[in-house]
This record gives structure tokens, sequence and C-alpha cells, in this order.
């Protein structure tokens, strides 16, 4: 998901417990230089999306409410807007909780992935690294065009078949770094959903070792989804030659570490105890999946398919908050500026 335009929501139940980064972390445990954590894993959240608040914002409220600072903090960006803005360089700088920033950066919408590849955008990218060099040093995710799969056209010729995609995040990669860009963990950020990695292109999109530090997927909890297991490694009855995805990707790309880069949990009405029960689940089953290396919730009151609040309920909010404070999300310090 990606938001589009701003829009209005609402705030749900909070828990009361401070936003501190607990310290309770064994000194053994550090970052690498692909930002990958060597205990637990990261902790992250894309804030109160939709809602037309700023980052500062939407981060200061989402943190209050799950009850701890994020140690990732997910924005998006288009076109030529320039990152991360002052404000984001600002909380991922906080001397107290400092942050990761995972950058979403969708080039352009009027051009196709065969012209940016072939050069359409290179200004663009030359100004964006120019920025880069001097206003943000500090290593940060960022991932390119995410979720292509529902934007592949493949038909010969049409400029967005998955080898275009491939290509032009190759360039664009490629580009900052010829431009002194060498900060940026590259991310490949598929959806995740079985009916599009069932496509005979499917494993085109991926655009090379060389350009890619870590994967990713983005996961729904939608009415098929019972839990977390569910949830990273969904299957169809339709599709039954696919695996599920963390299946997919620990076979793929068994020395890269997983991020699950957005994931929601749907309200379901008439079933208010799913949301308490399903974040539960993640504690007693995140365990059995060692490459996930990242979890980042997508909270929304008005994602494209529903409500992704963590916290509409109070049992909701309370189960939400646990697994905020899981020892596995505290292992490893961020990095400091």
């Amino acid at each position: 998901m990606i938001p589009a335009t701003a829009c209005s929501g609402a705030r749900g139940a909070a828990p009361t417990a401070t936003a501190a980064r607990p310290t309770v972390t064994p000194q053994s445990c550090v970052a690498t230089a692909k930002l990958i954590p060597s205990c637990g894993a990261w902790w992250g959240v894309a804030p109160e999306v939709f809602t037309g608040l700023r980052p500062r914002r939407a981060l200061e409220r989402a943190e209050r409410r799950m009850g701890r600072s994020a140690d990732i903090l997910h924005v998006y960006h288009r076109g030529s807007e320039l990152f991360p803005t002052a404000q984001e360089i600002e909380l991922a700088r906080d001397p107290e909780t400092p942050r990761l920033l995972l950058i979403n950066w969708k080039p352009s919408f009027d051009h196709t992935w065969a012209e940016i590849a072939e050069g359409a955008l290179d200004s663009r990218i030359d100004r964006l690294a120019a920025h880069l060099r001097t206003r943000f040093p500090e290593r940060f995710f960022l991932t390119v065009h995410h979720e292509p799969e529902d934007d592949v056209s493949p038909a010969e010729g049409s400029g967005m078949t998955a080898d275009d995609y491939a290509a032009m995040f190759r360039h664009v990669v490629l580009r900052l770094r010829e431009r002194g860009v060498r900060n940026a963990v590259t991310v490949m950020t598929y959806m995740g959903a079985p009916n599009w990695a069932s496509q005979s292109w499917f494993e085109r999109l991926y655009p090379g070792d060389d350009v890619v530090d870590w994967v990713a997927m983005d996961p729904y909890a939608d009415a098929r989804v019972a839990d977390f297991s569910g949830l990273v490694n969904k299957t169809r009855r339709e599709y039954a030659q696919w695996p599920g995805f963390y299946r997919w990707m620990q076979r793929r790309f068994p020395g890269k570490p997983i991020m699950v880069a957005e994931w929601g949990v749907f309200e379901r009405p008439g079933q208010p105890d799913f949301k308490p029960a399903f974040f539960d689940s993640v504690r007693a089953q995140l365990g059995g999946y060692p490459q996930i290396k990242a979890l980042v919730y997508f909270d929304s009151p008005r994602a494209p398919r529903g409500d992704t609040r963590f916290d509409v309920t109070p049992r909701a909010a309370e189960a939400f908050a646990r697994l905020a404070r899981d020892r596995r999300f505290h292992a490893t310090p961020v990095p400091r500026p």
C-alpha cells in the first residue's frame, strides 16, 4: 500500500505505557553494515497513514499508543520529492530514541519502467543523490517502487514488463551509487500475494543480488488469514504450486534478511477478539521464521481494504503492546547517527 492522498482518521484506544525503548540489550548485539540486527529483529511502523498527520505528529501518537518507540519509521515519497525531509531527519537523529528510516520511493507515475531504465529520470536521480550526500549520510532502508506485481503489463513493448522493472530498479540503485550514495540499504518489496507470485513472469522481477540487500513482503490479514504463519506463508487452493512467501524467500534468498515491510490486520465485524488473538499469534509463532529480521506495521484507519489500527479495542491495544515489548524486538540497539 502507499498513501496517495491525505485523509482524516480517528484514534483508537491507547495503552498507557511510555514510549521509551527498554535498556535490556546485550552489548554483543549490533547492527551490521547492511542494518541486519545480530540479535532479534527490528520493530517498525508506518504510523497513522491516511490521517493527514505529518510524520512527527503521526509517529508521536503511534508510539504513545503502542507503548514504545519504533526502531524503523516507514515513510513514503514519490516523483521528484527529495528525501528524507527535515522532519524525517530529525526523527532519525533523535538523541534519546534514534530511528532507522525505511523510505519507500516511487520515482514516477508518468514514465514507464523501461523509460526510467533508459535514463529518462537521470536528472531527478542525480538531484536526489546530491541531497542525500549533503543532508543525510546515515544508513537507511530504500525500497524502489514497492509491490510492483499489480503494475506489470506483460505485453512485449509495454515498458512495464517484469524485466523492465528489474532493469529500472538496477538503474536507479546503480545511478545513486555512482553519484556517491553509499548509505542506502536496498530492499526489494513484494506484495506477498499467491495470485501474483504464481504468474509466469514473477521470478523475473528480481533485480539481482548485487543491488538488493534485503527482500521484503507486504502481507495483510484478510478474511482467509487466521494467524501469523498464515500471513507470511499464504497459500491458496487455486494456486496449488505456490509454497508460501516465507518458504519461497527462504529457498530463493537463503543468505538475505527478510523484512515484513508492511503488515496489517483488518477489523472483522462481529469478531472483536480476532486482532488480540492475531497479535498473540505473532509472539507465539515468530520463532519459526528466523530469517525475518524486521516487522513494520501499517497502522491506518482507512487502509484500502479496511481499518488496520492496532488499538481499536482495549484488548487489541493490550495484545499489540505485549508484542511490542517482546524481548526479541529489544535485542539490538538502533545505530546512533
